[in-house]
């Protein structure tokens, strides 16, 4: 796969994971623009407020996650990237209990953990709860994430993806996973997959 291939992927997944929230926008305007019920007015406009609070949640993590945010060698807060994390689960099924040191990490550990904590939420279906911890050294980078609930799972095409061993094409799904192993491999983090009954854990460092 090219360069060019790999980002247009990457762009049609944050463009997935922005339908939902900018279409639910976009319908509590219409609701605004045409009711006139108190109650229902108050109903929309909650809507459009939490919606658009989620996808601006969605930007923030993909820039991040995804793009080239900051300089050759910059640094990420660890603090700042759990806001981000809890921004994009919130109002989900799944529950976040950030465990991370307040610390400073190199831009790239830190995309690599966001990836992974996406991973793990998303082989969460029914929801449960993922637990993130890292070591407390800045100079030594490495974490465990760990997901549990009711039928948690990653799909075949997701898991081969993230271990560097695409199941045909790489798509929509399963680029993100491809992004967490090239981002580990670029890294030397030695990042593995664990998949035990309704547990997910991803540990690198």
């Amino acid at each position: 796969m090219n360069d060019l291939d790999f980002a247009a992927l990457l762009v049609s997944r944050v463009c997935h994971d922005l339908v939902s929230p900018v279409g639910a926008v976009i319908n509590g305007l219409e609701i605004l623009e045409d009711e006139r019920d108190v109650t229902m007015r108050a109903d929309a406009l909650k809507l459009v407020t939490s919606s658009a609070e989620q996808a601006a949640a969605r930007l923030q993590f993909a820039r991040i996650a995804f793009g080239a945010a900051g300089s050759t060698g910059a640094q990420l807060d660890l603090n700042e990237v759990g806001r981000m994390v809890r921004g994009l689960l919130k109002g989900g099924k799944v529950e976040i209990d950030w465990q991370a040191a307040s610390l400073n990490w190199p831009k790239d550990w830190a995309k690599l953990l966001m990836n992974a904590t996406l991973l793990a939420a998303d082989s969460l279906p029914r929801g449960g709860k993922v637990k993130v911890e890292t070591t407390g050294d800045a100079n030594a980078p490495g974490f465990r994430v760990h997901a549990a609930g009711q039928g948690a799972r990653l799909l075949e095409e997701v898991e081969k993806a993230v271990r560097g061993e695409p199941n045909g094409p790489l798509d929509g799904r399963s680029i993100q996973p491809y992004l967490t192993y090239k981002l580990s491999r670029a890294l030397n983090a030695g990042l593995t997959l664990l998949a035990r009954d309704n547990e997910i854990e991803l540990v690198a460092g």
